[in-house]
């Protein structure tokens, strides 16, 4: 009996020892990240059967187990994952709406203060100091431009930067993990498959921290490895191997880092951004995406400005009276680089010599024959994928709505969205460019230097006068008269003459208009009277003219149409130009500069706001769930120093048994 009772004794003294160091190591891990507590699972060793019935023959120690739940683990995994991608896509979001919004740093203040510019130009035509004021308006107007476009940039080259820096975390992961894998695999052979809780908790980790990074789920093998997948399924470990992710140029657009996974064969497949879901990589390529956005409609408010602007301008007369054709007219005031070649890039995996080009469509002017309204553009805030088929053919698609916007086959030109695409050749069957309207055209607006050297050479007057005799006897008037595009200033004075019945002397071609909105086209006399309707105005030459009151009872009144002198006092253009503050001007007519501005603000905004509050509703989520798996596996300090006392005691129990065993021991020796 002295036996069993040391045989029990030693055996609850190695389980008692055994907790008090399982317990020893939660209490020194609790602050490990990763480390999930453990405990030590005891159970009876085999009873002897006697006579008297069995008895017990101590305890043993069947293993450490880790309190560990892979559902647990795969709520908070899954929590973070989302929580890495909203984060990082806020924070690039946040940047953007506060320059846009930024009274400073945004462009609709300088905007404003341009047409204020104008505005004061309008009001005093003949200043020069006005003129310079606006000129000054006009450059810082560019300069805040090229600004906004330039921190859009740097930010997607910050972007683009992490993502390289992110693939190679995630490499450097699955390599750990497949490692950790191979260690698991060895270590549970060796040990009679006792599990290697810390080299499980390590890996779990990894497998944590990778998923900041990228969305992955995993599943367990026969032999304690995990696989883990990304995307729809793509294998990122398996067993012992890794497969590398790779930071790569985008087939389609150069500037782009895209996502390859680098193949068996040696080759590398690039993947598509829906395969990259979760983590702070989705995160990254949603932002940059957002980006692309800003940067589209920042280009194309620069341009829509840049065309309108310029268009009208080249209607006037400057202070030295210059018009349209005179050598030293200016009729810019802003220029763009990429008016003449615009941005596309060649997918690489092209095969053919396809040659494409693309330059801004003239923007829609004011019709005859009165030409009124304003000039526009049907410029629309995206890029555009210009793909070849079979035969030549070739099919246009608008990135941001996936929109089919033109088609054609064979070389030749085609317009689409205010753009005039050329197709200097064709390329091979399944061909690619991305034609990019807006990458650099907010970064390449600039003032004419030589309005900028000189602004007396700003048109702010209109092109033609209308003079009548001083000898008229009616009360009959005609307006100085609106340009329209392709109009020619007259060579010399031309007389008109006005009887009773008709205006006489119009050059060329003409068209009427009267008062019940009839138009008449003709040559010669110009009835007054068209059955009871009145002449109104009449074009020709694009040139319109309104008429009014009445014509001489008899005789002949006369008005001389001419050139204007050096426009000092006249601001007929200038007002022109000032009116494209508030007209619509872009998107065919629907919106002018400020709302479209304003909207892209907006539009920034909410989507900024939006994935605030998603940031926050997700991270609340995350911490539910990361107390939730902390009750299971987290380590309690006073839950653990409490433990510490009770195998401890059962320690002391254990060892009083065997001063028992020893006292009876002596008893028997001590009998004679």
């Amino acid at each position: 009996m002295s036996s069993g009772l040391f045989g029990i004794a030693i055996s609850g003294m190695n389980a008692a020892q055994i907790n008090l160091l399982t317990t020893s190591n939660n209490i020194t891990n609790a602050s490990t990240d990763g480390y999930n507590r453990q405990r030590a699972l005891q159970a009876t060793n085999i009873s002897v059967n006697t006579g008297a019935g069995a008895i017990g023959t101590g305890v043993r120690v069947v293993t450490i187990e880790r309190m560990y739940s892979s559902y647990l683990a795969q709520q908070v995994n899954a929590a973070q994952t989302k929580v890495s991608s909203l984060d990082a896509a806020y924070g690039y979001l946040s940047q953007v709406d506060n320059l846009l919004a930024d009274a400073e740093a945004g462009v609709s203040a300088a905007l404003q203060n341009f047409f204020s510019g104008v505005q004061t130009v309008s009001a005093d035509p003949s200043s020069v100091a006005a003129r310079q004021s606006m000129v000054s308006s006009a450059q810082t107007l560019a300069d805040r431009f090229k600004a906004v476009s330039g921190r859009v940039t740097e930010i997607r080259n910050e972007i683009n930067g992490r993502l390289g820096d992110d693939v190679d975390l995630i490499n450097s992961y699955a390599a750990q993990i497949a490692d950790f894998n191979q260690q698991i695999i060895l270590t549970q052979g060796a040990s009679g498959g006792q599990p290697p809780n810390n080299l499980l908790d390590q890996r779990d980790l990894l497998v944590k921290q990778l998923g900041q990074l990228i969305g992955v789920t995993t599943t367990t093998n026969t032999d304690g490895s995990y696989n883990v997948y990304f995307g729809t399924g793509q294998q990122l470990v398996v067993g012992n191997r890794a497969q590398q992710l790779v930071a790569m140029p985008s087939a389609a657009d150069p500037q782009k880092i895209a996502i390859g996974l680098k193949l068996g064969s040696g080759a590398t497949l690039e993947l598509s951004n829906a395969l990259i879901a979760g983590g702070e990589l989705s995160g990254l390529l949603a932002a940059r995406n957002s980006l692309d956005s800003v940067e589209n409609q920042i280009g194309r408010l620069a341009a829509s400005v840049s065309l309108t602007f310029n268009a009208q301008l080249a209607l006037g007369q400057d202070l030295l009276g210059n018009v349209a054709g005179d050598p030293n007219f200016a009729s810019d005031l802003f220029s763009l680089t990429t008016a003449t070649a615009l941005t596309i890039e060649p997918n690489y995996k092209n095969t053919g010599s396809g040659s494409v080009s693309a330059t801004f469509a003239t923007p829609n002017a004011p019709q005859p024959p009165d030409y009124s309204g304003n000039f526009t553009t049907d410029l629309i805030a995206s890029d555009y994928q210009v793909s070849f088929g079979a035969g030549g053919a070739y099919t246009v698609t608008r990135l941001s709505d996936n929109k089919q916007v033109a088609t054609g086959t064979g070389a030749g030109s085609v317009s689409f969205d205010g753009i005039d695409l050329n197709i200097g050749a064709i390329g091979n069957n399944g061909d690619k460019f991305t034609l990019k309207p807006y990458t650099a055209a907010a970064e390449s607006i600039s003032v004419n230097q030589n309005i900028a050297a000189d602004p007396r050479l700003i048109a702010a007057a209109g092109p033609v006068t209308v003079t009548p005799a001083i000898a008229n006897t009616g009360n009959f008037t005609i307006s100085q008269g609106v340009a329209g595009v392709g109009y020619t200033a007259p060579a010399g004075a031309v007389t008109l003459s006005l009887t009773a019945t008709d205006l006489q002397g119009v050059p060329g071609a003409w068209t009427a208009t009267y008062s019940d909105g009839t138009q008449v086209t003709g040559a010669g006399n110009i009835a007054l009277t068209s059955g009871s309707a009145t002449l109104t105005g009449f074009n020709y030459n694009n040139m319109y003219f309104s008429v009014a009151g009445t014509p001489p009872a008899s005789g002949t009144d006369s008005f001389t149409i001419d050139k204007s002198a050096a426009g000092v006092q006249d601001g007929r253009n200038i007002q022109l130009l000032g009116m494209l503050q508030t007209q619509k001007t872009i998107e065919g007519g629907a919106s002018n500069f400020q709302d479209a501005y304003a909207r892209m603000v907006a539009a920034n905004g909410i989507q900024t706001r939006e994935a605030k509050v998603q940031l926050d509703a997700q991270t609340a989520i995350l911490h539910q769930a990361e107390e939730t798996q902390q009750s299971l596996s987290g380590v309690n300090l006073d839950e653990e120093a409490a433990n510490l006392l009770k195998y401890q005691q059962a320690y002391q129990a254990a060892s009083k048994i065997i001063q028992i065993q020893s006292t009876l021991f002596d008893t028997l020796l001590s009998i004679r």
